[in-house]
C-alpha cells in the first residue's frame, strides 16, 4: 500500500494537480495584498481630505453675474392686488478668465498633497438690452447685486475688489438666494441710470487658492478662459477640452465656450439651473500615483505565480529534481512579498526605482533558492532570468496603458508558446524506467 500511494505521488499528473492547486492557493494572499494597496491609498485620500480642509477645497468658479431683484403684480379676481418679490439673473455677454496656477505641496506624515494659488483677473461686460419687465413687472435696478460664486470662500486670499461702471466697488461676503450658487460674494451696484443698449464693463482681480483641481463656469455668451502653470502633469477635466501646449516647464491652455454649448440662458427670473455641471478646468495629476501603478501590478499577481510554478514543474520533469509542495508555498509568499515592498517603498520614493528594488530583491532571493531546489547555480540563472524578464514584462505593461493588453497578450502568446515546446519532451504517461530515460536524456 505505501508503494502504491508513493508512485502516485511521482505521477507527473498528479502534480500538475497538485500545482494548479498551490496556484490558486496563492492568490488568497494575493487579494489580501489588493485589500492591503485600497487601504492605503483610502488613507492617502483621508490625509488629502484633511490639509485640503484647512487649506481650501477644489474651487469651482461662477462668475460675475448681477442679481436684480424685481417685483411682480397679481391681480386677483375680486379686484385684489398681491405684489411678489422675485430675482432676475444677468449672464455677462463677454467673459475672459486669465490666470496663473502656482502649485503649492504640503506634507502630513509620507504623504504630499497638490495644493495651488493663483491670481486671476475677470474681464468682459454686460448688456441690458434682453432684460426687460413684462407688462405686470418693475424691476429694481437700485438693488441690483454683482455677485462672483466659489465653490470655498476660504479660498480667498484678499479682499476682491471690481471696477464696474468705472467705478472701484469692494465685495463683501454673502450671495443672494441659490438661483446660481449658494457661496461666493457680492456687492450693491446701482444700474438705474443705465440705458438697455450701455455696455457695462467690468475688471475683477481675484487671488484664489484651492486644492488638485480648478475649474470654471462658462456663463459667458461667449466664455474665453486662459490659464498657466507650472505644472507638467495637467488633467484637463470637466466638459469642455482645451487647445494646449505641454512641456516639461508647465501647460499653457486655452477654451473658448459659446452659450450654444450649455443648457442654461444668459437671463433667466426666479429659477435656478445647475450650471456647475458645464464646468471646465483642470486637475494636479500627481504622475507619481504609485497606489494605481501598485494596484495594477498585483492584478498581474496570478501570472507571476502561475508562470513561476510553471517553470518550476518543467524543470521537475525535464530535469529530474523534486520540489516540495512547501517549497512551492516559500517561493509563492517571496512573490506576494514583492507587492507588499512594492507598496511600502512606493510610498517614500519614486515608483519606478521602488519597482526595481522590489523586483531585484525578490529575484535575488528565488534564485538563490533555486540553487538549494535545482543543484547548480546554471538552473538558478536561469531561474533569476525567467523571473527577471517576468518583471520586466510587467514593468513595460504598467508603463504602456492604452496599448498593454495588446502587448500582453503578444507575450502571453510567446510564454505560452515556449511552454508548449518544452513540454513536448515530457512523457507525461511513461513507466519509472522510461521516466529515468527521460531525464538521463534531458541532463546529458
Amino acid at each position: 500500500m505505501l508503494i502504491k500511494i508513493n508512485k502516485i505521488g511521482t505521477s507527473l499528473t498528479f502534480k500538475g494537480f497538485i500545482t494548479g492547486i498551490l496556484i490558486l492557493f496563492m492568490m488568497i494572499p494575493a487579494l489580501m495584498v489588493q485589500d492591503l494597496v485600497e487601504e492605503r491609498k483610502n488613507r492617502q485620500q483621508e490625509v488629502t481630505a484633511e490639509v485640503s480642509s484647512k487649506w481650501a477645497d477644489p474651487q469651482i468658479l461662477t462668475g460675475p453675474y448681477l442679481s436684480v431683484p424685481y417685483s411682480q403684480t397679481l391681480i386677483a379676481a375680486d379686484g385684489k392686488t398681491t405684489v411678489i418679490g422675485k430675482t432676475m439673473i444677468i449672464l455677462p455677454e463677454l467673459l475672459e478668465v486669465k490666470g496663473n496656477i502656482e502649485p503649492q505641496f504640503k506634507r502630513r506624515s509620507i504623504y504630499k498633497v497638490a495644493l495651488y494659488k493663483s491670481d486671476l483677473t475677470l474681464k468682459g461686460h454686460f448688456v441690458l438690452k434682453d432684460a426687460s419687465p413684462s407688462t405686470d413687472e418693475t424691476i429694481h435696478w437700485d438693488k441690483a447685486l454683482l455677485c462672483i460664486g466659489l465653490s470655498d470662500t476660504r479660498g480667498i486670499e484678499a479682499q476682491p475688489l471690481a471696477n464696474f461702471m468705472d467705478s472701484n466697488y469692494s465685495f463683501g461676503a454673502g450671495m443672494p438666494g441659490n438661483m446660481l450658487g449658494t457661496k461666493g460674494a457680492s456687492v450693491p451696484v446701482n444700474l438705474s441710470a443705465l440705458t438697455s443698449e450701455q455696455q457695462i464693463n467690468f475688471n475683477i482681480p481675484i487671488r484664489l487658492r484651492g486644492s488638485e483641481t480648478f475649474q470654471v463656469v462658462p456663463i459667458g455668451k461667449t466664455t474665453s478662459v486662459h490659464l498657466t502653470s507650472p505644472w507638467a502633469s495637467p488633467s484637463f477635466t470637466g466638459k469642455f477640452l482645451p487647445e494646449y501646449t505641454l512641456d516639461e516647464k508647465g501647460f499653457d491652455a486655452a477654451w473658448n465656450v459659446l452659450h450654444f454649448n450649455r443648457d442654461f440662458p444668459q437671463i433667466w427670473k426666479n429659477q435656478s439651473f445647475k450650471a456647475e455641471e458645464f464646468s471646465f478646468g483642470f486637475s494636479l495629476l500627481q504622475p507619481t500615483d504609485h497606489y494605481a501603478k501598485t494596484m495594477r501590478s498585483v492584478k498581474y499577481a496570478i501570472l507571476f505565480i502561475g508562470l513561476t510554478f510553471g517553470f518550476f514543474f518543467l524543470l521537475e520533469a525535464l530535469k529530474g529534481h523534486r520540489v516540495h509542495p512547501v517549497q512551492y508555498i516559500l517561493t509563492g509568499i517571496a512573490l506576494v512579498i514583492f507587492y507588499s515592498l512594492l507598496l511600502s517603498f512606493g510610498e517614500i520614493i519614486e515608483f519606478n526605482i521602488a519597482y526595481a528594488i522590489a523586483a531585484l530583491s525578490t529575484t535575488c532571493l528565488i534564485t538563490m533558492y533555486g540553487k538549494h531546489l535545482f543543484a547548480t547555480w546554471k538552473n538558478a540563472a536561469f531561474l533569476g532570468g525567467f523571473l527577471g524578464g517576468l518583471y520586466a514584462f510587467i514593468f513595460i505593461l504598467i508603463q504602456l496603458e492604452d496599448t498593454s493588453l495588446l502587448a500582453g497578450s503578444i507575450g502571453l502568446f510567446a510564454l505560452v508558446a515556449i511552454a508548449m515546446h518544452l513540454s513536448r519532451k515530457i512523457k507525461w504517461y511513461a513507466t519509472e524506467e522510461e521516466k529515468e530515460t527521460t531525464i538521463i536524456e534531458t541532463q546529458s
